[in-house]
Parts: structure tokens; C-alpha cells; sequence
């Protein structure tokens, strides 16, 4: 029976590099669209004339989540014609560590029998029945793979580690609903150090926000510009000079995080953020606490600060906040400004 859980797989695809140094897209089932075929060539490292290899990445776009495993086929195989080939998976789903186990499991199988038949049996029964065998007699459970552990893979320690105090700003973001930009020529880098963000606002446990391998061309910028706030990676340099694109820019290589002009006034700093920003930073900088308690003491902080803006809210008429009734109050600027602003990012705002 399908599950709710199988039913996140959209499409398996199989992208061939072959021995005169052409890569095309050679198989695919069901079917993806030409839109999504042509993003799927652009983000597969075999397209990216020799430059580096990547045995996996991941993006989201239009929604649809894609995860990209790659091979280089060692001698003698069936496939004699091939030196290179990518499986891409597109899902509806932010898992990334269950889809490359999955693709681990498919690349052995093509690479074994020389045909997408096989592939495609084994996705369909991943599909209907959340589980498949792979020739070493182990098997691919679907269940193992459990959505939380997908949202707690990454480190926020490293992050604190790298950024200290300065995790507030990101902190402050993603509570507004920002537009973050990450900037990392190795995309490795980027999928590990994005993927994390998110989860300074695990009230919200939404990935949707999360786009950490864009290029810069007209349909994927135009959807990066749907959403109203996000984390996006790119390898190119040239986006720090897209001002349009974000509110916050995260230069990982040189450690530097800068607010754009526009979002200052957002994003002013004040009491409030400093008590955060200690509590992110002692948490994190604790050797006995793991990743997933530091989320969860961010978590405990932030459910503080909610609590108090729902209380206020909901002493007004229709439980939605004014400026006014925010005024009253007489917190300081910065506090004021924050919540005025995290009222409006959690809809209780009365416009």
C-alpha cells in the first residue's frame, strides 16, 4: 500500500556522460517536465565541463525538492559506453539523506545490470510498499527516515561556531521572514551550512524556505522571488552584487554577515537580541549539549518571545496587534520594532 510517505516521490531520472565527453538525459519515469529537465542537466556536475565533481547534491525548485547522485563508472561494467552517470530524484519532500541512500541503492543497480529496468522496479516499489532490497542483502526502509531527523541533520553549533554573536542576525532573519543570500564556491559547503538555518525558527519546522543551490538565471531567480522570505545558496560570486535579491548576505568563506541597507531599520539591534544572542551562544559553545538541544534551548527562547506577542495580541479586538496598542506598552525602540515586525511575519497584525 502506498503510504502518505511514498507518495513524496515525483520522478526518478538518469543523466549519462558518455565516453566522447556528451552528457544527455537519457531516461526518466514517469515523465518531469522540460523546465525542470533542463534545471536538473544545469545542477548535474556532469554538465559543468570537467569542473568539480559532486557525488551529491540537492535544491528545491517550483516547489518540487530534486536530489542529484553521481558516479563515475569503474571498468569492466555493462556499461561500457558511459564514464559518468547522475540519478535525479525529484520528491515533494526535504529529506536529503533518505534520497541519497535511496540513489546509492539505484546507482549499484544500474551500474550491475546496464538498464533503467531494474531502477525503475526498485523505485516502484519503493513506492508502493516504503521499502526495497539492494544486492548486498541489506534494504532501504523508507521509515528510517524520519522527517525530524532530516530538519536535525545539520550542525548550528558549527554555525555559532563560525559566526558567535553574530547568529542573531540570522536568528532575526528568519523570525522576520528575510531574504538570506549564502555565498560559498563549494556547494558542499552551502548544503551543509544552509540546511541548518531553518531551524532557528523550529517553531515553524518549515523547509520550504530552504533553496541552497541556485544559479542565476531568469526561472530560477523568478521563483526564488515567490517566496516571500528565504535561504538561498549560490556558488557564483556575482550575487553580492544582486542587491535586489537579498536582505541579509552571508559571505562563508570570509565569515562576514552584512544587512542590506533596506532591511536596517527591520533589523535593528536591542536589548532583546542581545539576551538571545547569548543564550544561542552559550548553548552552542557547551561541549555537553548536542545539536539538537541547542536547537531546541533556541526553541524554548523563542517560544518565550512568542507567547508574550500572542498575549499582547490577544488583548486586542480580533486578537491582532496594532502599532498603537504596541506603543502602550513602552518597550525599548529596538524590542518595539522587533515585535512590531515579528507580528507581521506571524500574521498578527492588523493591517
Amino acid at each position: 500500500m502506498a503510504t502518505t510517505e511514498t507518495q513524496l516521490m515525483l520522478s526518478v531520472g538518469l543523466i549519462e556522460k558518455d565516453v566522447n565527453g556528451d552528457t544527455l538525459w537519457v531516461w526518466c519515469y514517469p515523465s518531469v517536465s522540460a523546465e525542470l529537465r533542463q534545471l536538473l542537466l544545469r545542477k548535474c556536475c556532469l554538465t559543468q565541463d570537467g569542473r568539480d565533481f559532486h557525488t551529491f547534491v540537492f535544491g528545491q525548485f517550483s516547489r518540487t525538492w530534486y536530489y542529484i547522485t553521481t558516479l563515475e563508472v569503474q571498468e569492466p561494467t555493462a556499461l561500457n559506453k558511459v564514464t559518468h552517470f547522475s540519478i535525479a530524484v525529484t520528491a515533494k519532500d526535504f529529506n536529503p539523506e533518505k534520497y541519497a541512500a535511496l540513489s546509492r541503492i539505484l546507482c549499484r543497480m544500474y551500474v550491475k545490470h546496464g538498464s533503467p529496468v531494474k531502477m525503475m522496479e526498485a523505485y516502484i516499489t519503493v513506492l508502493t510498499k516504503g521499502v526495497c532490497q539492494n544486492d548486498e542483502n541489506g534494504s532501504f526502509l523508507i521509515k528510517d527516515y524520519d522527517v525530524r531527523k532530516a530538519y536535525l541533520a545539520g550542525s548550528i553549533k558549527d554555525v555559532v561556531s563560525q559566526f558567535g554573536m553574530e547568529t542573531i542576525i540570522l536568528y532575526t532573519a528568519l523570525m522576520l521572514k528575510k531574504r538570506i543570500v549564502v555565498h560559498h564556491p563549494r556547494i558542499e559547503a552551502l548544503l551543509e551550512f544552509t540546511r541548518v538555518l531553518p531551524a532557528l525558527a523550529w517553531h515553524r519546522k518549515d523547509w520550504s524556505v530552504l533553496h541552497p543551490y541556485v544559479h542565476l538565471t531568469a526561472a530560477e531567480l523568478d521563483d526564488l522571488k515567490k517566496c516571500p522570505g528565504y535561504v538561498a545558496g549560490f556558488v557564483d560570486p556575482e550575487v553580492s552584487n544582486r542587491l535586489e535579491l537579498f536582505d541579509v548576505f552571508v559571505s562563508l568563506p570570509d565569515s562576514v554577515i552584512t544587512v542590506s541597507q533596506g532591511a536596517k531599520d527591520a533589523m535593528a539591534m536591542g536589548k532583546l537580541h542581545k539576551d538571545v544572542a547569548q543564550v544561542i551562544v552559550q548553548s552552542a559553545e557547551d561541549a555537553e549539549r548536542s545539536d539538537s538541544q541547542v536547537i531546541k534551548d533556541i526553541s524554548i527562547k523563542t517560544k518565550e518571545i512568542l507567547t508574550n506577542l500572542f498575549a499582547l495580541a490577544d488583548a486586542c479586538e480580533d486578537s491582532k496587534l496594532t502599532l498603537e496598542v504596541l506603543k502602550q506598552h513602552h518597550f525599548p525602540p529596538a524590542t518595539e520594532n522587533f515585535l512590531f515586525h515579528l507580528a507581521a511575519a506571524e500574521q498578527l497584525l492588523r493591517i
